[in-house]
This record gives C-alpha cells, sequence and structure tokens, in this order.
C-alpha cells in the first residue's frame, strides 16, 4: 500500500500465530496417498468414472517423495498413467513454472474478488478457460491449447 512502510513478515506471522489465525496443516504434508486420491480425482473429472485409462497418460510432477514413493508409481500404472518427474535442478521449467504463475495472479487473481480459499478454488476453473480455450501460445504455433489437440486429434 502506497504510503505504508514495508510490512514485517516476522512479525505478522507472529501476530496471526498468537491470534490463531495461521492456516493449519497436516504435520506429515502430502502423502503418497493425498497424490493418489488427486490422480483419481483427475482421471474422473477428465474421462469419468473408469478403472483404467483408455490409453497410456503422462503424469508429471516433481521429486518430492510423495510423488515417487513407490505406491504411487504402482497405482499411476494400474490407472494406465505413465509417472514422469521433472529434472532434478531444471532452471527452465521453473522458470516456466514462475511465469505461468505470475500471469495467471496478474490476470485472474488481483483482479478479481477473493475473501477466502474456497472461492478461489470455486473459481479456479473459470479463471483457466480462457488459457486453455482462446489465449494463443507461441509453442503451439499460435493457438490455444484446446484448439492444438483438436487440430493434432483430427490431422
Amino acid at each position: 500500500m502506497e504510503g505504508w512502510p514495508p510490512s514485517n513478515h516476522k512479525r505478522v506471522w507472529r501476530v496471526m500465530k498468537a491470534h490463531g489465525l495461521l492456516l493449519a496443516r497436516n504435520a506429515g504434508g502430502i502423502t503418497s496417498e493425498h497424490v493418489r486420491d488427486m490422480m483419481v480425482e483427475a482421471v474422473e473429472r477428465r474421462f469419468g468414472l473408469i478403472n483404467r485409462l483408455p490409453s497410456p497418460v503422462e503424469w508429471l510432477s516433481d521429486n518430492g517423495s510423495c510423488y515417487v514413493a513407490r505406491e504411487t508409481q504402482r497405482f499411476a500404472s494400474s490407472l494406465c498413467m505413465l509417472p514422469r518427474t521433472t529434472p532434478l535442478q531444471s532452471p527452465q521449467s521453473n522458470g516456466m513454472a514462475e511465469a505461468f504463475v505470475r500471469t495467471f495472479k496478474r490476470d485472474y487473481a488481483r483482479v478479481r474478488p477473493c475473501p477466502d480459499a474456497q472461492t478461489v478454488l470455486q473459481s479456479l476453473p473459470a479463471w483457466f478457460t480462457p488459457d486453455n480455450e482462446v489465449h494463443p501460445h507461441s509453442a503451439l504455433e499460435y493457438r490455444s491449447p484446446r484448439q492444438f489437440i483438436r487440430a493434432t486429434l483430427t490431422a
């Protein structure tokens, strides 16, 4: 805010903690069970209620222990997913991810009312639609991802 001194993040954290305003975290973080649940939800949302994908689909994640766990890898294979991980030190993919997050925040999150996390989560599908359906990407021959996929499937 203009005219205000910069915020002291440590002090803000201490005040929020003292008043019970910090979000509760799972003590163990994200587990492989959480990842498997997310896989099932993603498959069901995209393909409906099926036991196995009709053809192999790549599942890209980072190298976190919950993603590379043996149970997660086996589960992904049982769904006909091909588990893939990003390189350990990949400035290029980190830069692309950071650019996406910056663009997403600039174009959607900062210009829409976001009173709480639930509102943001409910808004995400509508926010992603223009990027997937309309926005041209230079890497996709200046077509949107959906246009590119449709052209690839009909070719």
